[in-house]
């Protein structure tokens, strides 16, 4: 952003108010994640929330409670008039995420969208472009990357730790609640997405991908998805969602030259562990002719080590990183972009469906 654009959103957010005075949010939506939202941003020192917009009004006093002083409201056009509001928390249908958060930008105020971040990869791009114009905050609401969890893990990845990345395995399936607008590659691998993205280093981008589904109950779209993504560097990563195991799995691995690790986010006593275990390659002019075919490969079996991951709702430490980045002027740790490249590969995703598993090159891998 420029520094005119950066300056001219800090204008908006102060508001005439001293450095540091709360700032002053509206959540638009009171349906399953609004709820969420309302909770964090009351009990964050950080902001003051002011509006509850909902078209069920009724919803949302519900949401509020009968005792709280929030006003609830059908009539988004008052709360994007009231100059005590900087920033709006969309948490609405993602049909609905373009005219909402664009409305939203254009009133000047700082956005933040639950995923995906648009419907559509063309209508994100254009809430990313207004925000940037405008040096306004959108930031997409990727809950899992601001788990203790992740945060270490891409600590250990972007330092090095783990080695060069050789690939990446990700699991997200239980006996869940079949969609009738999208398919489970939409619903779940999201979530999957944006903690790739979030943990991979900068060098490291997806640039293909391919999806294979299937729909073996017949309920129109894919219920139980593959998805391959070709890494820049040669590796590769893979994600398995399904709305029809009898059992919840919600694992990744991340596979290291010099260590892998293994995230099981439904083990709370051991959601990390480092394995330092793996194939070793040795240059052949370090070895002799007649050994070379034998000796090139080796494994290496080491110790296993859990590191401690303490435990603070994700929710609480995303709005703190959005009252930071509205506050600073710098781009959140999930912002736009970041919910445009989760876009892209669903997109690319359901147009290999329909070719059968077909590779398709990704806009922001090019």
């Amino acid at each position: 952003m420029k520094d005119t654009a950066e300056n001219a959103g800090r204008e908006t957010v102060a508001g005439g108010r001293e450095p540091g005075a709360a700032l002053g949010v509206a959540v638009v939506g009171a349906g399953y994640w609004g709820p969420n939202l309302v909770r964090n941003f009351q009990s964050s020192p950080a902001f003051r929330l002011r509006w509850l917009c909902d078209l069920d009004v009724d919803r949302a006093r519900q949401v509020l409670g009968a005792y709280s002083t929030v006003q609830a409201t059908a009539d988004y056009a008052a709360v994007l008039a009231d100059p005590e509001v900087d920033a709006v928390a969309v948490a609405t249908p993602a049909g609905t995420h373009l005219d909402v958060a664009l409305a939203a930008l254009r009133a000047g105020k700082h956005v933040l969208v639950e995923k995906p971040l648009a419907a559509t990869y063309e209508d994100g791009l254009k809430l990313v472009r207004e925000a940037e114009e405008r040096g306004l905050t959108l930031m997409c609401d990727h809950t899992y990357c601001y788990t203790p969890a992740v945060a270490r893990i891409r600590d250990m990845v972007r330092s090095g730790e783990l080695g060069d990345i050789q690939f990446v395995d990700s699991v997200r399936i239980n006996l869940g609640l079949v969609q009738k607008d999208i398919d489970v590659l939409w619903d779940l691998a999201p979530h999957d997405l944006s903690v790739l993205d979030f943990i991979l280093p900068d060098h490291v981008q997806p640039v293909a991908v391919a999806a294979h589904g299937a729909d073996p109950i017949g309920a129109g779209q894919s219920c139980v998805a593959y998805l391959t993504l070709q890494l820049s560097t040669g590796a590769i990563a893979h994600v398995h969602v399904n709305w029809l195991s009898p059992t919840k799995v919600r694992t990744t691995m991340v596979g290291g030259s010099k260590r892998t690790l293994v995230w099981d986010d439904l083990n709370p006593s051991q959601r990390v562990a480092v394995f330092d275990r793996g194939v070793d390659l040795t240059a052949p002019q370090e070895i002799g002719v007649d050994e070379r075919r034998d000796m090139l490969v080796s494994y290496r079996t080491g110790d296993m080590v859990a590191p401690a991951i303490g435990e603070k709702e994700a929710l609480r430490s995303m709005v703190e990183e959005f009252a930071d980045s509205i506050r600073t002027g710098r781009a959140p740790l999930t912002d736009g972009r970041a919910g445009l490249k989760v876009l892209d590969i669903l997109e690319a995703a359901s147009r290999s469906l329909e070719f059968r598993g077909a590779v398709v090159g990704l806009r922001t891998g090019r």
